[in-house]
């Protein structure tokens, strides 16, 4: 089953921006999910229409179970 932490994050303008991370290591703790979305925003490397995405919004780890099916010709 693939796992995706997805770290959703907020700016003053209204606007929302999620990064999705493959794989992430087993059993984050929310200090270390807290920790990394801290240092994304005292980075300061995104932004849209000039306003920083500075607030933490949302963290969730999706995990994601495909089922293949088979086709008949």
């Amino acid at each position: 089953m693939a796992q995706v932490l997805q770290l959703t994050f907020a700016n003053i303008a209204g606007s929302t921006m999620t990064i999705n991370i493959n794989d992430p290591k087993p059993n984050l703790t929310e200090a270390e999910v807290n920790a990394a979305m801290q240092t994304i925003i005292e980075q300061a490397v995104f932004s849209k229409d000039g306003f920083l995405f500075n607030v933490k919004k949302s963290a969730r780890i999706v995990e994601r179970n495909v089922t293949a099916i088979e086709l008949i010709s």
